[in-house]
């Protein structure tokens, strides 16, 4: 079934907002993944993940945006704006304005996923999804892919183990590990994927991702005023400690430092489940 936006015409546009009345929307941007990877990987990604569960839960699939905030400082790498900055003028406002529209074209809910995951982008992207759902009413989500795996120990890499494996199962024809010699692998950073990735655990991962994103586009159209209040309230009280901490720091990646001990483990779960008091109990463990 096609469900990439930019393929359909109005008719199929129409009958499948009204199975399910949902807006996937991909984010990455063109950056180094290694030698072995393509520069478009976190679009790329996140583009397929976001297809593969619109196929089974119904809604539609917008063109990835390739842009974001920052960028490794290696070749082939398109920085839009700072990696260090947590204030955005081009990402942001164009985010709200594309969730805006979203809106106004009858989506009843919106999914930003965001295949590129520096910390400002993650904070960018999620405070978006938390502004639009207050000034609009309508449930908006904006979140890295690897939050919705955070229960399989998936926390994100850059081009190494995980990045790599989800490529292998995804596009497998994108990765050659072939170009890769022996470590320190220029701007990778994470378990050596000429050791590790492979595309059993890609599947595992990208199956987890999918599953929760089929489960909440089944959901969100649906919720009440109320449930969406308090899935705003949950998803403002992350950023905002993301935030604080950033300041208090005055290091950007303050809020990840305990992500990979499992504090947010239970966060995939309880999002998808509506556990959304129990989401901002867990932020004050970042």
């Amino acid at each position: 079934m096609e469900v990439r936006m930019e393929h359909l015409r109005p008719r199929e546009i129409e009958a499948r907002m009204d199975r399910c009345p949902v807006l996937f929307m991909p984010l990455g941007t063109i950056e180094w993944h290694g030698r072995h990877n393509v520069v478009g990987l976190d679009a790329v990604k996140a583009h397929e993940l976001c297809v593969r569960a619109a196929r089974e839960a119904g809604g539609i699939v917008a063109p990835p945006l390739y842009g974001g905030m920052g960028g490794l400082d290696e070749p082939h790498t398109f920085v839009i704006e700072p990696e260090d900055s947590l204030v955005s003028n081009i990402v942001r406002p164009w985010l709200e304005q594309a969730c805006r529209e979203a809106i106004r074209q009858g989506f009843k809910a919106v999914i930003m996923l965001t295949g590129h995951y520096g910390a400002s982008q993650q904070m960018i992207v999620r405070g978006v999804a938390v502004r639009i759902t207050r000034e609009l009413k309508r449930p908006i989500l904006g979140t890295p892919e690897y939050f919705l795996a955070l229960d399989e120990n998936y926390f994100g890499d850059h081009a190494a183990f995980f990045e790599t494996s989800l490529m292998m199962h995804l596009y497998p024809e994108s990765v050659d590990l072939g170009q890769l010699g022996d470590e320190p692998h220029q701007g990778v950073g994470g378990r050596d994927p000429k050791k590790y990735a492979n595309p059993k655990d890609g599947k595992r991962l990208a199956d987890a991702i999918i599953r929760r994103l089929v489960d909440l586009a089944r959901r969100m159209p649906n919720w009440d005023a109320d449930t969406i209040r308090r899935f705003a309230n949950a998803e403002e009280a992350l950023v905002e400690r993301q935030h604080a901490l950033a300041r208090e720091t005055g290091c950007v990646w303050a809020g990840w430092r305990n992500i990979d001990k499992g504090v947010l483990s239970a966060y995939p779960k309880l999002l998808t489940t509506e556990h959304f008091e129990e989401i901002a109990a867990l932020t004050l463990k970042l």
